[in-house]
């Protein structure tokens, strides 16, 4: 599958786990005028991949809103429950290749060892890195050792760098109970999609270096970052369906709409809060500046 439409094809990539929120209005409405306004295609993607997580019949919920927000997408649908076989195969080469372990530590087993924290989270202390214990029956970590600094150039960040031996840690590529990691799915999802600018949350700009190691690690050319504000609820968190994010409305499409083109600081003629979805995303296709995006979104 390929960005036969120009070389800055994007993706809005949802999970399952609830309907869409303001958060991802602004995610989605961002990546889509990215692409389109460069003559690109935009995918969606159904990251069903934690399959304990999925609520049944969000996925079909997330894109009856898409439609009916106005937007139209290119190619099918793609889920990542239906991509394990090439999740798998991509971890069976770096299995080949001496760049994954099986580690028997159980969360609960590490937060007893009272672990250091980095920007992603607990910093695994290689407990099982020499154990040579067998793949089969334990969960899989990316051996890290060797790795050091990692930097990347956001479009809207700029320069960022992490040092992911001493940082983040071997971190789990497949955990014991089969689940695939997001940061391999992910890479190889995108690289198989041809997607070659990633628009998404700032909270996953930590994570970019690690992302832009297995792309190298797997043999793929990294794609563009642009990292977008977060928005945020009245007690400062990011919007999400933890925080209780309140769902998109279609019969507020409109609006809504135009609020998160606001956000992400574009100039829009209050008047479009009258015109139909479709209408609204053509004309901010049209004038679509990423460079006006703010460091920080607000809300009024």
């Amino acid at each position: 599958m390929s960005a036969e439409q120009g070389n800055l094809s994007g993706r809005f990539a949802p999970t399952p786990s609830g309907p869409l929120h303001f958060g991802s209005l602004v995610t989605a409405i961002a990546s889509y005028c990215q692409a389109r306004a460069h003559h690109s295609a935009w995918y969606v993607r159904i990251e069903d991949l934690d399959t304990p997580r999925v609520v049944p019949g969000s996925a079909d919920q997330i894109l009856r809103t898409l439609d009916d927000f106005g937007f139209d997408w290119d190619g099918e649908i793609v889920y990542q429950s239906q991509r394990f076989d090439a999740y798998q195969d991509a971890l069976s080469d770096l299995i080949n290749n001496h760049l994954v372990y099986a580690c028997e530590c159980s969360r609960k087993s590490l937060l007893k060892m009272q672990p250091k924290m980095g920007p992603l989270g607990m910093i695994y202390p290689a407990n099982c890195r020499h154990k040579g214990l067998p793949i089969d029956g334990h969960t899989l970590r990316l051996d890290l050792q060797q790795v050091g600094q990692v930097s990347i150039d956001d479009a809207h960040y700029g320069h960022y760098a992490l040092d992911l031996t001493n940082q983040v840690g071997d971190v789990v590529l497949k955990r014991v109970d089969g689940v695939y990691a997001y940061h391999l799915a992910v890479v190889l999802d995108d690289d198989w999609q041809d997607i070659r600018q990633i628009v998404r949350g700032a909270d996953l700009l930590p994570v970019t270096p690690l992302h832009c190691h297995l792309y190298n690690l797997l043999g793929f050319q990294p794609p563009a970052y642009l990292h977008l504000p977060l928005a945020r609820n009245a007690q400062g968190k990011k919007l999400s369906k933890q925080t209780g994010a309140t769902a998109l409305r279609s019969e507020l499409a409109s609006q809504q709409l135009v609020d998160a083109l606001q956000f992400l600081g574009q100039a829009v003629d209050e008047e479009l809060r009258q015109e139909r979805p479709a209408q609204i995303l053509q004309a901010s296709v049209a004038h679509w500046n990423a460079a006006c995006i703010p460091p920080v979104g607000t809300l009024d």
